[in-house]
C-alpha cells in the first residue's frame, strides 16, 4: 500500500487544484469550464483521503489537516508566486507538528 504522508500530499494536490478551479472561476473570472477539472481533482481528493491506513476517518481527516495547510503554503509560494513570510513558515510548522502526533503518536490497543 501507498504510504501514508504520499497519499496525503497526493490528496493535497487534488484538494487545492480543485479549490484553486473554483477561485479561478469566482475570483479571477476565468470559464466556467474550470469548473470540470475542479470537480475531477475534487473527487481524486476525497478518493485519496479514503486510502489512507486509519481505522477512523476522523483522526485520517485531521492529520490530512496539517498535511493540507503546509502544501497550501506551498501553493501559495509555487504557483500564486507569493512568497511565504515567517507567520505562514511557523504556522504550517506547528501544523505538520500536529499532523505528525496524531499520525505517529502512541496509540492504546
Amino acid at each position: 500500500m501507498i504510504s501514508t504522508v504520499a497519499v496525503y500530499i497526493g490528496a493535497a494536490i487534488a484538494e487545492i487544484g480543485g479549490c484553486f478551479a473554483f477561485w479561478a472561476y469566482f475570483r479571477l473570472g476565468r470559464s466556467i469550464f474550470w469548473f470540470v477539472p475542479g470537480i475531477v481533482s475534487l473527487m481524486v481528493f476525497a478518493y485519496l483521503l479514503t486510502r489512507v491506513d486509519s481505522d477512523y476517518a476522523g483522526r485520517a481527516y485531521a492529520a490530512y489537516g496539517g498535511i493540507y495547510i503546509a502544501s497550501s503554503i506551498l501553493w501559495l509560494w509555487g504557483v500564486e508566486g507569493r512568497t511565504p513570510d515567517r507567520w505562514d513558515v511557523i504556522g504550517a510548522a506547528l501544523c505538520l507538528s500536529g499532523a505528525s502526533i496524531l499520525l505517529w503518536g502512541p496509540r492504546e490497543a
